[in-house]
């Protein structure tokens, strides 16, 4: 009966059987280890980034300040040095001084529209109503979509002969005839930028509604007890706590609009009479299909410089936000 009992209740201290156990403790200490250590694991997070990076950011910039210096073009590639004589050139042209004050003005009409037509999307974002998924879903769309994809269905929209949105104006009696969107310089400006706004106000929208979500409803609760209304709550609670998060999102469509020429370059390639031309644009069309590569170049360095101050500029009114 001992015996029995001594079979049931497993092997003895020591055996064999136990044997694996210890052996396999160190092993697993060491591996536990390893993967413990935050010096080895923020490499091995920040690795692929930084090759990323490195491969397809600090190379090309690194190319384009090399080949500003350079009389390169794609039909002779053999590199000489002529110090600046390629800003000399862009400093001469008058559409790259109207290219540069295009994309200003695009980058910031765009990024004021941006964010107010993105909090006010995420405010609805946020509520509760039925059938809210599909509505994320819609207004999610124009992000998702492959930008010139949407931008080639709103070249259709704008069709000088067979727009629909003419055809609405006129059934409403708005207008007599087309208006011609793409056709004339304010219009053609003014599309461009409705066009990057519709796109990029669904990323505003939900960077806002994460800052929305974030607010406590302790705060929110306090101001309706005291009799706040809707407008009070939202700009003396919800507004001063999503600056931060406003900026941000700011920041962002300023960085994607400032850079960006699919929009300009699928509906207008810069027309009528470069009055759509960004420096972005202008820089393809020298660079690429002008084929002096140094003259490319060196329009595209002005893009760095701009909107190097820009991002600072936004990043110290957050910090400043955020310690206040």
């Amino acid at each position: 009966m001992t015996h029995g009992r001594t079979r049931r209740g497993g092997p003895p201290a020591g055996s064999a059987a136990g044997a694996p156990d210890g052996g396999s403790g160190p092993v697993r200490a060491a591996k536990a280890g390893l993967a413990d250590r935050e010096g080895f694991l923020a490499w091995a997070m920040l690795l692929p980034s930084v090759v990323y990076i490195v491969a397809l950011v600090g190379v090309p910039f690194l190319l384009a300040i090399a080949f500003a210096f350079s009389d390169v073009t794609t039909g002779d590639p053999s590199y000489d040095f002529v110090g600046f004589r390629n800003f000399e050139a862009i400093f001469d042209d008058r559409v790259f001084w109207r290219s540069l004050v295009n994309t200003v003005v695009f980058t910031v009409i765009t990024m004021i529209f941006i964010v107010l037509l993105g909090k006010v999307l995420a405010n609805l974002l946020v509520a509760d109503f039925r059938g809210k998924w599909f509505v994320r879903f819609l207004v999610l769309l124009p992000w998702t979509t492959p930008v010139a994809l949407s931008t080639i269905s709103w070249l259709w929209f704008l069709d000088s002969i067979y727009s629909p949105v003419d055809w609405v104006l006129r059934q409403l009696g708005v207008i007599d005839t087309n208006v011609v969107w793409l056709g004339r310089p304010s219009a053609a400006m003014a599309s461009v930028i409705a066009v990057q706004v519709w796109r990029l106000t669904p990323l505003a929208a939900v960077i806002v509604m994460a800052g929305l979500v974030a607010i406590p409803r302790d705060i929110d609760e306090a101001a309706r007890i005291d009799g706040a209304g809707f407008w009070r709550r939202m700009f003396e609670v919800t507004i001063p706590l999503t600056l931060p998060v406003i900026a941000v999102a700011g920041l962002f469509g300023a960085i994607m609009t400032f850079t960006d020429m699919t929009v300009s370059y699928v509906l207008t390639r810069g027309g009528p009479t470069h009055s759509t031309d960004v420096l972005a644009s202008w820089a393809y069309f020298r660079g690429i299909e002008g084929g002096d590569v140094g003259q490319g170049a060196a329009i595209a360095l002005f893009l760095f410089p701009i909107l190097l101050a820009g991002a600072i500029a936004i990043l110290r009114a957050v910090r400043r936000l955020e310690s206040q």
